[in-house]
């Protein structure tokens, strides 16, 4: 009897590490508002956290383009492996989830795939934006021009890290010069 009573008391002591172990980040906090108007138009993505369906993909560029029934249109061109190879694009679409901020979006490419998108991180000018993912797996820094201040960038990164990311995991997008 004893013995069961010493597995048991182990057995918790591990669940219960186990679980201190594992703390849940706070939520990603997103900015006050987005004014959609401002936001809409091409955005080139100049950093992100690569994942499968991005790696290898140059030159990437978020499009969004509001349509009549409130949505967006999300379309992500890209040129796989190289500068020089052709433009590619894939087709989505993305709408306002949390409609007080419009700083919380779902974006869909492939149904009935759903993925949260927080801006987290805007420009006042809307030069450059951060988006981010609950899990903090994925983030895109976006800029629309092809490149960005190396201290803009750095502010940026600090951010990351204050919201929970390891700024460490970002990787910069080689983009073809602007035409700016």
């Amino acid at each position: 009897m004893k013995s069961i009573v010493r597995l048991s008391l182990l057995l918790s002591a591990l669940l219960l590490t186990s679980c201190n172990s594992t703390v849940k980040p706070a939520p990603l906090k997103t900015v006050p508002f987005v004014d959609l108007t401002r936001y809409t138009g091409d955005w080139y993505v100049f950093a992100h956290i690569p994942y499968s369906l991005e790696k290898g993909k140059v030159g990437t560029l978020d499009r969004y383009a509001m349509r009549p029934d409130g949505r967006m249109d999300n379309i992500f061109l890209f040129r796989k492996g190289s500068l020089d190879a052709p433009l590619q694009q894939w087709k989505g679409v993305a709408w306002v989830h949390d409609k007080k901020s419009n700083a919380e979006w779902r974006v869909q490419f492939i149904w009935p795939f759903r993925v949260p998108y927080l801006i987290i991180d805007l420009d006042p000018d809307y030069g450059w934006a951060v988006i981010g993912h609950p899990g903090r797996k994925l983030a895109w820094v976006l800029s629309r021009k092809t490149t960005l201040d190396e201290g803009t960038y750095q502010a940026i990164l600090k951010r990351l890290k204050d919201q929970g990311y390891d700024p460490a995991l970002l990787a910069k997008v080689p983009q073809l010069p602007s035409k700016q």
